[in-house]
């Protein structure tokens, strides 16, 4: 399971990146570019979800994925805090700012994780893009309470914050694609499919060979991580990802959605709590939260995390059954 999981070319060349950063090779992805691949694949991934949706009309199983999402994404941070001041040894204002990004989403990880899901007959619903959209703003907030003891110094101002949490670009363009998938459903869809579904795997590889430079990039400049960080990156998803996948089976979501939850509650973001924690807590070190979410758990989920909450659901599956 794990080697065939490899062999998918959006891993190689997550993979090619890797190893391009560590032979030290000029090879680069122009960030003009760079940036319209993440905006071409969180308006496909919010399309292709909102048509699925639009298929399926709202359902009680879609409030309830969407009330776990919700739940995960408030919570995970407050175990997160703790471990990362206590065995991370992290002070509070970073400890807080790690935390956040560990009860937020990655789009990407998510995007990669779906693909190998359908790949193996076990696609998720398509209201799990409405629980991305879900999860990538309470961790926030929860992770910002945390820091709020600080000092009241630590935080920018309320109405900046605000506007900068619930109106991040990358929150704005994954809800409101999902929206245009609902209200434009699969007809609507038709004629666009070539360029937000045919193109999508593609283009994906090419982000992800992006990652992997900037990745591997990231953990070879060792003054932000030590070897208690980088343990935590790991453990964390981990930990986080067991609970999303027990959780989803609990309340009787299908292996395929559950493994996505698990996939999301096991991610951490680099794209939207970055942004705000620049704004929030300008004190916190962004070499230490981005080396922890992009350098160590993102590849540690592209490359092993995903096969692992695919495989736990597939077993835990029959524990849940009614």
């Amino acid at each position: 399971m794990a080697a065939d999981f490899l062999l998918q070319p959006v891993i190689l060349f997550f993979l090619l990146g890797v190893l391009a950063a560590l032979v030290r090779s000029d090879l680069a992805v122009p960030e003009a570019v760079a940036k319209t691949i993440a905006l071409y694949l969180m308006m496909s991934i919010g399309l292709r979800g909102g048509i699925e949706v639009a298929e399926t009309g709202l359902t009680t199983e879609m409030a309830i994925a969407g009330a776990c999402g919700l739940g995960l994404s408030l919570l995970l941070p407050l175990p997160a805090f703790a471990l990362l001041r206590r065995f991370g040894q992290l002070d509070q204002t970073n400890a807080a700012a790690v935390a956040a990004h560990y009860g937020s989403v990655s789009v990407v990880t998510f995007a990669a994780g779906s693909e190998v899901l359908r790949a193996a007959g076990m696609a998720p619903a398509g209201f799990m893009v409405g629980v991305l959209a879900l999860m990538e703003t309470p961790a926030i907030l929860t992770g910002l309470w945390l820091a709020r003891r600080t000092g009241p110094d630590s935080l920018a101002p309320r109405g900046g914050l605000l506007h900068e949490t619930l109106f991040n670009g990358s929150v704005v363009l994954l809800v409101g694609s999902f929206v245009i998938g609902v209200i434009a459903g699969k007809g609507g869809f038709v004629p666009i499919a070539p360029v937000f579904d045919t193109l999508f795997k593609g283009i994906l590889c090419l982000f992800l060979l992006d990652m992997g430079l900037i990745a591997a990039r990231r953990l070879m400049d060792r003054r932000a991580l030590t070897w208690r960080t980088v343990s935590l990156g790991i453990a964390l998803p981990v930990l986080n990802g067991t609970l999303g996948v027990a959780l989803a089976l609990a309340v009787g979501l299908d292996a395929g959605s559950a493994a996505a939850l698990g996939i999301l509650a096991g991610s951490a973001s680099y794209i939207a709590v970055p942004a705000v924690m620049r704004l929030a807590l300008p004190q916190a070190d962004p070499g230490l939260y981005l080396g922890m979410s992009l350098a160590v758990t993102f590849p540690f989920n592209i490359t092993m995390g995903i096969v692992y909450y695919r495989w736990l659901a597939m077993q835990l599956v029959q524990v849940f059954a009614p």
